[in-house]
This record gives C-alpha cells, structure tokens and sequence, in this order.
C-alpha cells in the first residue's frame, strides 16, 4: 500500500476518532497489533506481522508511533506518512532471541518515552498477533502500568466506512465477480479441485482492466463432494466428480478492502433437495436486505431471514453475517457487530457486512453470500452475481 491511498487528513480523522474512545474509557493510551488496525491508523502494509509489531496512539501526541523490526522500518517510511521520531525500530536479536530479549522490551521502553508508563494502557487482548508472552513482557517491564482489554477499541472506530474506503471495496467486488466466474468455469467432471483454485488465484490478483488485485486475507475456500457441510475447507488434487456439490467462498483485494462473495456449483445434475435449498437460501437472504436500513438492529435482520426459511422447516443456530472490510490474515472480519439474535447493534449508514447465510448439514451445504453496504434507504450490494446455484 502506498502512501496515497488515503489522504493524509483521512488519517488525522482516525486517529483522532480513536484517541476520542479513549478519552471515554479513560485510556492514557492503546497498543494496537492488530495488522489491520495498525494499517487503518497509519497506512502500514507489509507481510511483517510474523513478528511482534505494533502502533501505540495515545491521548496527548498527535501522531501514533509504529513499532516494528528495524528491517521493516522502510515500509513504515515507504507506506506511511509517519515522522522520522514517530517510526520506532528494535534490532534484529529480539527476534526469536537466544538472549531473552522480547520486541515487548522494547515496546515498554517507547512506552516510557510517551510518558504513560504508570498510565492505564490499552491492549488487544484478543487480537491474533497479540501473544501471551507479549502481555506477561509489558507487565514485567512496566510494573506501574495498569493494562485494560481494548481488543475492539480500534475495531469499532472503523465500523462505519468513508467514501473512499467504500470505493475500494466496490473495486474489490469487481474482482470478486471475475473470481468467481473464473472459478464456476474451471470446475467441471474430472478436474483436480487445485486447477479450479488456481484458476481463482490467477483472477483474485489479476484484477480487472483497470486494477489489480492483492492478496485476500483469507484463501478461496472450496469444500465439495460429501464435505460440504463443514464450510472452512480448501482444495485438494481430487479431481471433480459427477454429482459433487462444491462451494466457493473468495474475496478480492483492493488496498486490502475485501468484497467477500459465495456460491455453489454442482457437478452434473443437482437433486431436487438441493435446487429447493437454493430457492430457499436465495429467498431468505432477498428477506434479510430487504430488511436493511439506518436503525434497524442486527437481529432484526437476522430475524427476517429466519422468519422465511422456518416457513419450509429449516433453522440455523449460526450468525449470518458480520462487519468487515480493511484485513490481513487470517481474517477480513472486524470482530464487532454480528448479524444473529441477541445482536442490539443499530445499523449506521456506511457500515458494509458480509452476510453469508449458509446452511450446512450432514448430507449437504450451501453457501450463498452478499456482501453490503449500509445506504440511506436500505442495503447497496457490492457484487453483481446472479443468486442462484450454479451446475457444471
């Protein structure tokens, strides 16, 4: 990611967005390793988040401060517009030292210079990257200091999107589509599933005619034949078979917004229980957009989808969906507000869900997704895919 993906103002505005939240809960300052809210409040990309890396905004400094491996300091420098004093950089034997040093050593050593050592400091506690021997190194380190959980302090300031970002996931749902088509043409009787997944990386990364594409936080996900009902399988170099139902679950990439988007295939011609699922998942999910508008909970949306496939006898204890855009692996979630009972989230203008109502048995699945985006008046879906199971 370049420097001029964003202006520099739209980052100010975050920052300041995120110090706001703060404020509230009474915060000195947060630790943000979270690789995509580290991108969100400073523009920095890299494939450096196998090691400890971080971005510390507190409540009185204008600019946050990135902390990474002194060789991943020039794509601080290179991606962000960050001054030389806020880029923070601990030499190479803290990494997978054999001298017990910790790149937390030296993250409470910045933390010092910021003058919050004693302060109340927040950390992502759940985040991916944020690792138990981390917690227990800052609380070594910095025995005044008094640590809170702010796992989605960051995670809800980027809930509702700018125009800008929601431009680059419309792009994302451009590759989306070509993906998808690329994938639905290379499945057919005799192909090795790996050809078929093949066909969809050349496409996520190839992009449009206009754009190319980068890599999606999570790989094309691909189960088929009897493994259909469990929905997080990849591809193996089993080739198709004649009556295989098989699932395509992508997203591309653009800027590292995502535009996730599902569908089914089948290999020959599907049974009749199938097709009438389909219609059902199909039906179901027009139910849930259409119940999609500022002020309605999350639940609520749910509970449209839940009213209409009860009418043919079928539930699903799942969610069917949640916040998402800006990711890194292994995930193009938010981790905030999710579409199922129990979820009083008020739907805001320029939030964006992937909503993903699946339903999966022992004997067979079905994914059919959307991804949208929060308008005014109702639901904007990103993709434009026809809504229908497919055949080989």
């Amino acid at each position: 990611m370049s420097r001029d993906v964003f202006d520099e103002r739209e980052y100010e505005r975050r920052v300041e967005r995120a110090k706001t939240r703060l404020r509230e809960e009474e915060l000195d300052a947060i630790v943000v390793t979270d690789p995509a809210n580290m991108n969100y409040l400073t523009g920095y990309d890299g494939w450096s988040f196998y090691v400890h890396q971080a971005v510390v905004v507190t409540v009185d400094r204008d600019e946050p401060v990135w902390v990474g491996r002194e060789m991943d300091a020039n794509g601080a420098r290179a991606t962000t517009t960050l001054s030389q004093e806020s880029i923070r950089a601990y030499s190479d034997d803290h990494v997978h030292s054999p001298y017990d040093l910790h790149p937390m050593d030296y993250v409470a050593g910045v933390l010092e210079d910021l003058e919050v050592a004693d302060g109340r400091i927040g950390l992502e506690m759940d985040a991916s990257y944020f690792t138990a021997k981390s917690y227990t190194r800052l609380q070594e380190n910095l025995p005044e200091a008094e640590f809170e959980d702010a796992t989605l302090l960051v995670g809800w300031v980027r809930v509702k999107k700018s125009e800008q970002e929601l431009e680059y996931m419309r792009e994302a749902a451009r590759i989306s589509e070509n993906a998808m088509q690329a994938g639905l043409d290379a499945i057919a009787e005799g192909v090795p599933e790996y050809e078929a997944a093949a066909a969809i990386y050349d496409a996520l990364i190839t992009g449009t005619d206009d754009y190319g594409g980068d890599y999606p936080a999570i790989v094309p996900l691909m189960p088929s034949g009897d493994h259909t009902g469990t929905p997080h399988l990849t591809w193996t170099d089993r080739p198709f078979e004649d009556g295989d139902p098989v699932i395509i679950e992508l997203s591309g990439c653009r800027h590292r917004y995502h535009s996730p988007l599902a569908r089914t295939t089948f290999v020959g011609d599907p049974p009749a229980e199938l097709e009438r699922t389909a219609d059902i998942v199909v039906e179901g999910i027009e139910a849930a957009l259409d119940a999609v508008e500022p002020g309605v909970t999350c639940e609520a949306v749910e509970k449209a989808w839940r009213d209409t496939i009860a009418q043919y006898g079928l539930e699903k204890e799942d969610r069917i969906g949640y916040s998402m855009g800006l990711g890194y692996p292994p995930d193009w979630g938010e981790h905030t507000a999710s579409i199922r009972p129990g979820d009083e989230t008020v739907l805001e203008e320029d939030m964006t869900f992937h909503m993903i109502p699946g339903i999966w048995t022992e004997e067979i699945g079905m994914e059919i997704s959307e991804t949208f985006h929060v308008t005014g008046t109702g639901a904007e879906t990103l993709a434009d895919f026809p809504r229908r199971l497919f055949t080989a």
